[in-house]
């Protein structure tokens, strides 16, 4: 992959770095000097308690919200200023912690609004579906479909995500995300509020659109049972403030970690 006017970025090289960024709400700093990075084809956790600046984190990466201090870099250029439709047009794409899809319309048609930064042809053209803006729909629509199929939902491709279960409404918001064809996909606990069978079900799902789309990962996951199997490495934030990163077996490991989840020395 080439960024434009950047470097050839291959699996292993950084992606995407976080530098010494702080984020405060008046007088209340929910990110102090906060330094880590991404690497291309990896799964990133970034873990904590609640409260830990986890989701401030990652609405810095997309835009968001503006870092007071530090800077990120994504695909080796400085985004100082990054607005959110930027980060998707470059390449950054977000799941919610709670489910923002358009209860009203149906799986096929969330999923196609993935698409919508992708399409070459002017809203005079694609409200005609005529000639070329047609071709381009049914291009467009052909890349919905395969998604559909990966994530095993084609039984409710027709039917309003409204009317749904919460574990499927995830599963469509995956799919959309997946449709803009992302090289890192921003993932706010994306196995909140399931139960066992469907937490499995999302595993499954992240690594594989990790390994058959080579899809860069970050996610934030309270379930550490799943963030040890499925991260290669993992940053810890405790009050806004990073208190280790490294893979899961040394992170899992650490004494600043236990307490920090457990409240108690150790």
């Amino acid at each position: 992959m080439r960024a434009p006017d950047g470097p050839l970025i291959v699996p292993g090289d950084v992606i995407l770095s976080v530098e010494n960024v702080s984020l405060g709400f008046g007088g209340v700093k929910a990110l102090t000097d906060v330094s880590f990075d991404i690497r291309k084809g990896e799964i990133r956790a970034i873990i904590g308690p609640n409260g830990a600046g986890k989701t401030s984190m990652l609405n810095c990466i997309n835009g968001f919200y503006h870092p007071s201090e530090g800077r990120i870099t994504f695909k080796g250029r400085p985004r100082p200023r990054m607005r959110p439709s930027e980060a998707a047009r470059g390449g950054i794409a977000r799941t919610f912690q709670n489910v923002a899809l358009f209860k009203g319309m149906t799986t096929l048609d969330n999923i196609m609004t993935g698409r919508s930064l992708r399409m070459r042809r002017g809203f005079g053209w694609q409200a005609l579906r005529f000639g070329p803006a047609m071709a381009e729909e049914v291009e467009h629509r052909r890349v919905v479909e395969e998604i559909i199929d990966f994530l095993e939902i084609e039984a409710v491709r027709k039917m309003p995500v409204g009317k749904l279960p919460y574990g499927v409404q995830k599963r469509v918001e995956l799919g959309r995300a997946l449709a803009m064809e992302p090289d890192v996909l921003l993932l706010d606990e994306p196995m909140a509020g399931m139960n066992l069978e469907e937490k499995e079900d999302m595993c499954r799902f992240i690594l594989d659109v990790n390994a058959q789309f080579g899809t860069t990962v970050a996610l934030i996951e309270h379930d550490m049972g799943v963030v040890m199997e499925l991260s290669d490495r993992v940053v810890v934030l405790e009050y806004g403030r990073k208190i280790a990163d490294g893979p899961p077996s040394e992170v899992k490991r650490d004494p600043r970690v236990i307490d920090a989840y457990l409240g108690v020395a150790h």
